[in-house]
């Protein structure tokens, strides 16, 4: 019975409370009050209003919008209600898109802002509803008070007749006689339906904070296009950065690797051939011998070195698809890999290629940091996604955070629009889930 009693319901009411004011900054009441105004100024508060009066409401309304939406109030109410959202709720919603450089105000064309005024327009339900959820609260409490406080207002003397006390109930104030208290074990009935409205209160709130959070993710938040349009962006200048990265790690690697075999296998060639001389006898064979045979080991480390280089950028054995390349990462895996793979249909090369990278980073970071005995790799493929998962049985604790690669795998994942998703308490086990796309 004290499930329903926690912090979140505590902030859930806070939010219902604070979303009152918005009832006065709602079109509809603001309209209402224009046509009482214009009432008021014309005819003294005499008769009914006139037609004129609503056409001066609604162009009066009318113009207080678009100033609203011209200038950054709109989008000033939109904060304040994610914010309110973010602290109360936990829900996090992005703001649009920004007003565009060089204007200081966003104009009357703002979608933004017009999304706010439909908000405040769609606001005015959900705050009345918001206000019936405060009264199971407040309506709970003084109901359950009924027993405590009846013995110090009902004190009077002998003879003199009180009228009966009226209980507050979700359907509103009983007071035709149909439930009203008039003695004290009439005040446990009352407490009684206290407690049930106190019981059912955070249910009740809970509903209608959910339903204004819906409202505020699809009206204060940026709208698809421009969604889309950032979400590109982001993607963008991930693969701007990863194809950056993987060309300084491409310089890096031939600089201080290959390229300084090839130097030194030239520098003993070099030796050697002058330890040959230009004619005769040799006089040192076995210097030139050793000479030559530095050169051809230095030789065989550079042609190692270029491939393992090669299969860095695309390994040979991705031709023969996904299933085989991730064959031979579990055979020359340091923990036991149980693989199972059903891909109906190949992927593009890039996702291939994708997938592959990550399940090698995700192999060499169980090896390296879980501690696991085994190591799970399934990949399964759908008509448009492809779902790649790792799962081992370590210590679990994997934060993207410390550096163990993860965070460029979420960033190469994101290049084609792909997520990655990592369940790994601390104890274990580990589970990181990647989705891509079928098609780059």
């Amino acid at each position: 019975m004290l499930a329903p009693f926690h912090r979140q319901a505590g902030r859930e009411l806070v939010f219902c409370l604070c979303g009152l004011p918005f009832i006065v900054l709602n079109p509809v009441a603001l309209f209402v009050v224009a046509v009482d105004l214009s009432w008021l100024v014309s005819t003294g508060a005499r008769g009914n209003p006139a037609p004129t009066d609503v056409i001066i409401a609604v162009v009066s309304v009318g113009l207080l919008l678009v100033l609203l939406v011209s200038t950054t109030a709109a989008r000033r109410l939109g904060a304040v209600q994610r914010m309110l959202a973010t602290r109360l709720l936990g829900i996090r919603v992005a703001p649009p898109p920004p007003v565009r450089a060089g204007r200081a105000w966003p104009g009357p064309r703002d979608g933004a802002g017009w999304r706010v005024v439909g908000y405040l327009l769609a606001k005015l339900p959900a705050s009345l509803i918001e206000l019936y959820a405060v009264f199971f609260w407040i309506g709970g409490l003084v109901n359950l008070s009924y027993p405590l406080l009846w013995g110090a207002f009902r004190n009077h003397p002998p003879g003199v007749r009180l009228d009966p006390v009226p209980v507050f109930t979700p359907f509103g104030l009983f007071g035709d006689g149909t439930f009203r208290v008039e003695t004290l074990g009439g005040t446990f009935a009352a407490a009684a339906a206290g407690a049930a409205m106190l019981l059912a209160a955070p249910w009740v709130t809970n509903a209608v904070t959910s339903a204004d959070a819906w409202l505020i993710r699809g009206l204060l938040g940026p709208g698809r296009l421009a969604q889309r349009v950032h979400e590109l962006e982001l993607s963008r200048a991930s693969a701007v950065d990863d194809s950056a990265a993987l060309l300084r790690r491409l310089e890096r690697d031939l600089h201080d690797g290959a390229q300084i075999r090839l130097a030194t296998l030239a520098m003993n060639l070099g030796m050697a051939r002058r330890k040959l001389g230009d004619d005769g006898e040799v006089a040192d064979a076995a210097a030139v011998r050793e000479l030559v045979d530095a050169a051809l080991r230095g030789a065989k480390d550079a042609l190692g070195e270029l491939r393992t280089l090669t299969r860095g950028i695309h390994p040979p054995v991705l031709d023969n698809g996904l299933p085989d390349a991730l064959a031979s990462l579990a055979a020359d895996s340091a923990i036991p890999v149980e693989l199972e793979i059903g891909i109906p249909v190949r992927p593009t090369p890039a996702i291939e290629t994708i997938a592959y990278f990550c399940a090698a980073e995700l192999l060499a970071n169980a090896a390296k940091h879980s501690f696991a005995d085994t190591v799970a790799v399934r990949v399964a493929g759908g008509r448009t996604v492809l779902r790649l998962s790792v799962a081992d049985d370590g210590t679990g604790g994997a934060d993207p955070s410390r550096g163990t690669g993860l965070s460029g795998l979420a960033q190469r994942v994101a290049v084609v629009d792909g997520t990655l998703s990592i369940a790994s308490p601390p104890g274990g086990p580990t589970t990181v889930t990647v989705e891509l796309p079928l098609r780059a």
